[in-house]
């Protein structure tokens, strides 16, 4: 029932009409519309204690917003309540009477009440694209798992972290050009998480590695049963080294019995071997990809120790200096070859990646999130299973909150034509503990000679959620472990970074 009011000023008038947009209703019930303000206020209050219940008793929020079912929901709803708020002012703009105004206070009052209905629908408007949009771009990175019991068994568990200490993501980079035949995987870091406090150790592998060796039992392996050694190119480059792996499987499908594209998995358990882990899962960035994403957060801000040359002629200049880079430059000064050899293109690479992730804070990806997502799509290929999603989420926030060290074996650590193998496991499998280590006593422990995968933390069967049972790690290695005092050479990922 409307009861009659007095008529108000224009100034009151979009009084009301603000206050409207923070408690519907409120114009209603000045109007003496009281039953229909009533609901318009009870609804809205009903509303806000759903969402906060919501909020407090759902685990892992942030995680099951990557659902589709819920970004869908929250699209759906941001577009409906982004229409009922617009007429909501709509509706309280036509009770509070504008007519009862001068003629000058209407058209002021009408003119600002549809700024003001524009205004209040703008961010629901944005929510609902920025949602659909993560939905899409989320459905185009990850996909489900053929369905299998295995894969059923592996994202059922509402904790899949329960019982595990680590997780193992191989993370590459890639030329896919049209120019080249297949992917090289010219970047090779395996990151190690500690599922509890987000402490990661970055492990990175050089691509000219030789004499790779593969698991025992597996095809690659009788077929190079004393490493990965193919005749010398015709201009005398090799095709053998650790970066082919992936394209020399995709390319000989009959050693794997016919089976297509198996490049990433043969790379995977290859890695996983060399360092003595399980690798769970991949991600393989096109670097120029990684560009457009450098130039999706307006560029990174890098310290260029000295001029870094690059392109076929040498035309092209990356100068010494602090300076803000777009993403073509910041991938030239990480992959120039110019001048430079791959230990120090490591390095720079590992560079770019510590000022990405410290750069691209919330309120970069937040103002740019359409061409972040759009780069993104491009961007990353992946064997992350979609559900797994969920549970990644909250620990890639703790990995930005988390300590982050780094491991590069390269010479001189290292011989990468005559690899030590025993050495890499050791120095590798020390790295992890230090990474998760909680005490002094335990971070300044010296390698173990007889360390093996299976005592470290990331190999053993409850570190993998698809690890079998591995073979011993000296199986098929030359020669015998060797003591050594010599501390594993972690750093934090931008140490040496920058320096003029």
């Amino acid at each position: 029932m409307r009861q009659a009011t007095k008529p108000v000023s224009a100034g009151a008038f979009l009084g009301w009409l603000v206050l409207a947009v923070l408690a519907p209703g409120a114009a209603h019930l000045r109007a003496g519309w009281r039953r229909t303000g009533l609901v318009l206020l009870s609804c809205h209050a009903a509303g806000l204690l759903a969402l906060l219940a919501v909020a407090l008793t759902t685990d892992n929020l942030l995680g099951m917003l990557t659902e589709n079912s819920w970004l869908i929901a929250i699209a759906a709803g941001s577009a409906v309540l982004g229409l009922a708020w617009f007429a909501l002012i709509v509706h309280s703009f036509t009770v509070l009477r504008p007519n009862a105004l001068s003629q000058g206070g209407q058209v002021l009052t009408g003119t600002l009440a549809g700024l003001l209905a524009v205004v209040v629908v703008l961010p629901f408007g944005l929510t609902a694209e920025y949602v659909w949009t993560s939905q899409q771009t989320l459905n185009d990175i990850f996909v489900n798992p053929v369905p299998d019991p295995q894969a059923e068994e592996r994202v059922r568990p509402e904790n899949p972290w329960a019982g595990r200490q680590r997780v193992n993501i191989l993370l590459l980079g890639g030329d896919a050009a049209g120019d080249r035949p297949g992917v090289r995987t010219d970047s090779m870091n395996l990151a190690s998480i500690d599922v509890g406090t987000g402490s990661t150790v970055l492990i990175s592998l050089p691509r000219n590695l030789e004499n790779v060796r593969f698991r025992p039992g597996t095809p690659m392996a009788r077929r190079f049963p004393a490493g990965f050694r193919l005749p010398a190119d015709p201009g005398g480059g090799r095709s053998d080294l650790l970066n082919s792996v992936w394209e020399y499987s995709d390319a000989h499908p009959e050693i794997f019995g016919g089976r297509q594209h198996q490049g990433p998995k043969v790379l995977m358990d290859t890695i996983g071997y060399t360092l003595g882990v399980d690798v769970d899962w991949y991600a393989l960035v096109n670097m120029w990809g990684f560009a457009r994403l450098i130039d999706a957060i307006g560029g990174v801000t890098l310290s260029v120790e000295q001029d870094v040359v690059f392109g076929t002629y040498n035309e092209g200049l990356v100068k010494q200096g602090t300076r803000r880079l777009r993403g073509e430059d910041a991938m030239w000064y990480a992959r120039s070859r110019t001048n430079s050899d791959d230990y120090t293109r490591m390095r720079r690479q590992r560079c770019v990646l510590g000022a990405l992730l410290d750069q691209a804070d919330p309120a970069t990806v937040l103002t740019r999130f359409t061409q972040i997502a759009l780069a993104t799509k491009e961007l990353i290929k992946t064997d992350i299973p979609r559900p797994m999603l969920k549970h990644l989420v909250p620990l890639a926030l703790q990995v930005k909150n988390a300590k982050v060290t780094s491991i590069q074996f390269v010479p001189p650590l290292i011989s990468t034509g005559y690899p030590d193998w025993e050495k890499i496991r050791a120095f590798t499998a020390k790295a992890i503990r230090d990474s998760g280590a909680t005490s002094l006593v335990a971070a300044s422990a010296a390698p173990s000679p007889t360390s093996s995968p299976a005592s470290s933390p990331a190999s053993s069967p409850a570190s993998s959620p698809r690890s079998t049972p591995a073979s011993s790690p000296t199986s098929s290695l030359r020669g015998t472990p060797k003591k050594s005092a010599t501390p594993a050479p972690t750093q934090e990922l931008t140490e040496g970074c920058g320096v003029l």
